[in-house]
């Protein structure tokens, strides 16, 4: 029988050399290189207690391509970094931010509501309605982004207002008195008034208006018509609602994407004469149908409305609340200077609120 070399080796303490030599066996084969002269007594009895799996299992590497894969793999493995969740999306530009985009869904926290005031009514003033604007289909949320962004200095784009409408509004103190409120408020905001005395809807519905019109690039436009129509004796309900549908037909041809606010008329009174000298007055009771037609039209056709009729009294108390504050001209239709105000005052408490409830929500 061949002798084995049983020698003892005094630098690993009398460790047996037939062990050290299958250890060298076993790192050259393993490893791919002479490896044998490192003899550290740790990695070489690890080795060893593996030596039995790695040759009985299966898997075991022998080509030292493939060694080296293995390697390579291990080690990408131990230093990749490890991810227990996807990475956070980075928030969007500003820069991509469109006003047709609820931006605020990406934030926890709404701080954009602004401060509504009170309004001061003459004591004269009784069963008020709620002063807010009806728009259950968000037809307004486009310009509401636009102002959130103006008034959080994202943007410096002016917001353009255009305000069409009878005498009421060619009188000017209402929508300037609206327009400078918001100014005040939120910045660079333009808002142009075109009012015509005596102004049916229908007396904008021509070409050369809906132009003009067009040409001022608005983010608004509001519609405040009634007075006229519902002093005539002869109103017809079918026949206003056809006027209100021509014009509303020609204004969504010109600007597609520019949502509409109506308004209603504040109340007047009917005036009839009882002898050459002298006239007496009673409520306008065709004011409180042309106003539910004008709701009903709002509704059927997504328009936002400020139901200012409702707001100071409705049906039983708004020429009266008017009147007994003395805030009407003589001819019982029209208002005083300080009666304007009021309602330009009104217009902007209830835009601020529906805005807060558009950033609030």
């Amino acid at each position: 029988m061949k002798r084995l070399c049983m020698e003892r080796n005094s630098t690993t303490g009398g460790g047996l050399m037939k062990r050290n030599n299958i250890n060298r066996v076993l790192l050259n084969d393993f490893l791919g290189t002479d490896y044998a002269d490192y003899t550290d007594a740790f990695v070489l009895g690890q080795l060893h207690l593996e030596y039995s799996y790695l040759h009985c299992n299966p898997c075991y590497p022998r080509n030292p391509r493939l060694k080296f894969s293995y390697i390579l793999i291990f080690f990408l493995l131990c230093f990749s970094p490890l991810h227990a969740q996807d990475p956070i999306p980075s928030c969007p530009l500003i820069s991509k931010v469109t006003a047709n985009c609820d931006t605020l869904r990406s934030y926890s926290q709404r701080t954009d509501t602004v401060a509504v005031p009170r309004i001061a009514f003459p004591s004269g003033f009784q069963q008020l309605g709620e002063n807010e604007l009806t728009d259950s289909l968000g037809i307004l949320n486009p310009f509401w982004e636009k102002l959130r962004l103006l008034h959080a200095g994202f943007s410096t784009d002016t917001i353009r207002i255009v305000h069409i409408g009878d005498s009421h509004i060619r009188g000017r103190i209402l929508p300037r008195t609206t327009g400078t409120l918001l100014t005040e408020t939120f910045g660079a905001i333009s808002y142009t008034d075109m009012g015509i005395n005596g102004a049916f809807c229908t007396t904008f519905t021509r070409s050369d208006r809906i132009s003009d019109i067009a040409a001022l690039h608005p983010d608004l436009v509001i519609l405040s018509f009634g007075t006229n129509e519902s002093h005539n004796r002869r109103y017809n309900t079918l026949l206003h609602y056809r006027q209100m549908d021509e014009l509303v037909r020609m204004l969504r041809d010109s600007l597609p994407n520019v949502p509409l606010l109506m308004t209603t008329p504040p109340g007047s009174y009917d005036s009839f004469r009882k002898s050459r000298r002298r006239r007496t007055y009673s409520i306008n009771p065709r004011t409180a149908i042309a106003v539910e037609t004008m709701r009903r039209f709002a509704d059927d056709n997504g328009l936002a409305v400020w139901d200012m009729y409702e707001a100071v009294g409705g049906r039983q108390r708004a020429c009266l609340n008017w009147q007994e504050a003395k805030l009407m001209r003589p001819d019982h239709v029209h208002y005083l200077p300080e009666g304007y105000v009021l309602q330009g005052e009104l217009f902007y408490q209830a835009l601020l609120k529906a805005y807060n409830d558009y950033v609030g929500y």
